[in-house]
C-alpha cells in the first residue's frame, strides 16, 4: 500500500509543478479514498465533503488534518501515521474558524505558499478537481486487482438477487434486496434503479417505486467498495421474451460493442460519442443517442467523464469505462478496463445470457435478457 500511495503522490506532485502550486488539500470523499487506497473520510454521505483533509506538498510530504473527534478513528481504521503525518485540530476551533484546515496547511508549508483544494471549500484556495481527476484515471497495479474483484463481486451479487426474484414483487422490495446483497459483500449501491414493465420505456432513470413487475424488469446498480465504483444493468423477462424486445436489445448491444471496440488508449470522448451515434444510425435508431448519455470513464466516481460531442478527454491505458447505451424500452451496461489492445469486461454475471456482436472482425459480448 505504501508503494501505491507514493505512486499516486508523485502524480499529484507533477500536477502541482505544472500548476505552479506549493500544495493541495484533498477533502472530497472520492479523493480521500483514492489516495489512501480505500480509506473513508465520509460521515455525512449526502455531501461530497469529507470529515478529514489530506495535504500533499510539492516536495511530496503528506499530512492528514482532522479534528479531535475524527483523528483517532482515521488513524486506527483508514490510514497509517507512517503514510500521512497527523495534524489534530479541536472541533470547537474548526467550527469557529471556517478555513482552519487551510491555516494549518500554511503553517506546515509556509505563510506565503500557494495552496489549492480539490473541491471548492475555502474562498482563499483555488479548486483544481479537474486536474486531480486526471491523476485518478489510470489505475495502479494494485487498484486493477481490487477493481477487477469489485467487478466480479458486483456482477455476482446482482445475479443472486435475480435468482431470488418473485413475480409481482414491487420495485422498492427488489431495490432493498439488491442493496442488501451488495452489503453482504462489503459493497454499497450508490445508484439503485429498478423499472417494472412500462417504466422501462417511460424513464431512463427509474427511481424505485411501489410498482409491481408482471412482464419485464430492469435492474441497475452502481456498486461501491473501497471508494471505487462499477456499474451494471440487467434485463429480466417473465416467460417468453417478446421479439421486439430482443430486436431492440440486440441493436443496443451493437452500440455497446462498437463503443468497446473503439475504447482504446488515445481515443477522445468526442470520437467515442461519434462512434455511438454512427452505431445507433446503422441499426435504425439514430435519435436514441439524444435521449440519454452513453456513459464514459469510471473509477472513483460513477462516471469520471461522459462522452459528448465536444469532449476532449483522452482514454488512457488501465482506465475503467462503463458504457450504458439504451434504446427506449431496453438498456445494456457493463464495466470494463482498457488495456493496450482492447477492453476487459469485469462485471459479467454468472450464467446470464449474453449477446454477441461483431465489430471490425472482433466479437464482443453484452448482457442479454434473462427469461424466468
Amino acid at each position: 500500500m505504501a508503494r501505491e500511495i507514493e505512486e499516486k503522490t508523485q502524480r499529484i506532485v507533477a500536477t502541482l509543478a505544472a500548476e505552479g502550486l506549493d500544495a493541495v488539500i484533498l477533502n472530497a470523499q472520492h479523493n480521500f479514498a483514492w489516495l489512501t487506497c480505500g480509506g473513508a473520510n465520509g460521515i455525512d454521505l449526502s455531501r461530497e465533503n469529507g470529515a478529514a483533509n489530506l495535504l500533499v506538498t510539492a516536495d511530496g510530504r503528506r499530512f492528514v488534518i482532522a479534528n479531535n473527534i475524527e483523528i483517532p478513528r482515521i488513524l486506527t481504521e483508514e490510514l497509517a501515521a507512517t503514510d500521512f503525518e497527523p495534524v489534530e485540530i479541536s472541533w470547537q476551533d474548526e467550527k469557529a474558524i471556517g478555513d482552519l484546515a487551510l491555516r494549518k496547511a500554511k503553517e506546515l508549508v509556509g505563510p506565503n505558499s500557494e495552496i489549492a483544494t480539490d473541491i471548492a471549500i475555502f474562498t482563499a484556495a483555488r479548486p483544481i478537481e479537474n486536474r486531480i481527476a486526471v491523476c485518478r484515471y489510470r489505475l495502479t497495479a494494485d487498484e486493477l486487482a481490487r477493481y477487477k474483484q469489485l467487478g466480479h463481486d458486483s456482477g455476482a451479487a446482482i445475479r443472486r438477487v435475480i435468482d431470488k426474484l418473485e413475480l409481482g414483487q414491487n420495485e422498492l422490495e427488489i431495490a432493498e434486496s439488491l442493496r442488501h446483497e451488495l452489503a453482504l459483500a462489503g459493497m454499497t449501491s450508490v445508484v439503485t434503479l429498478v423499472a417494472a414493465d412500462d417504466r422501462i420505456s417511460n424513464f431512463r432513470h427509474p427511481i424505485p417505486t411501489a410498482s409491481r413487475w408482471q412482464k419485464a424488469l430492469l435492474l441497475v446498480t452502481c456498486a461501491k467498495r473501497g471508494g471505487m465504483v462499477t456499474s451494471q444493468s440487467r434485463l429480466i423477462c417473465a416467460g417468453k421474451i417478446p421479439g421486439e424486445l430482443n430486436r431492440i436489445t440486440e441493436a443496443t448491444a451493437f452500440v455497446n460493442a462498437s463503443l468497446m471496440n473503439s475504447t482504446r488508449p488515445g481515443a477522445t470522448g468526442a470520437e467515442l460519442y461519434s462512434v455511438a451515434a454512427n452505431a445507433y444510425s446503422q441499426r435504425g435508431f439514430s435519435d436514441e443517442i439524444n435521449r440519454h448519455h452513453q456513459g464514459g470513464a469510471a473509477g472513483y466516481k460513477t462516471r469520471e467523464w461522459v462522452a459528448h460531442p465536444q469532449s476532449s478527454e483522452i482514454v488512457q491505458v488501465n482506465q475503467p469505462f462503463a458504457w450504458n447505451p439504451s434504446v427506449t424500452g431496453t438498456k445494456v451496461e457493463e464495466t470494463c478496463i482498457v488495456g493496450e489492445n482492447g477492453v476487459e469486461i469485469i462485471t459479467a454475471s454468472p450464467d446470464f445470457p449474453q449477446i454477441p456482436s461483431v465489430v471490425n472482425g472482433r466479437e464482443y459480448f453484452s448482457p442479454g435478457i434473462l427469461s424466468l
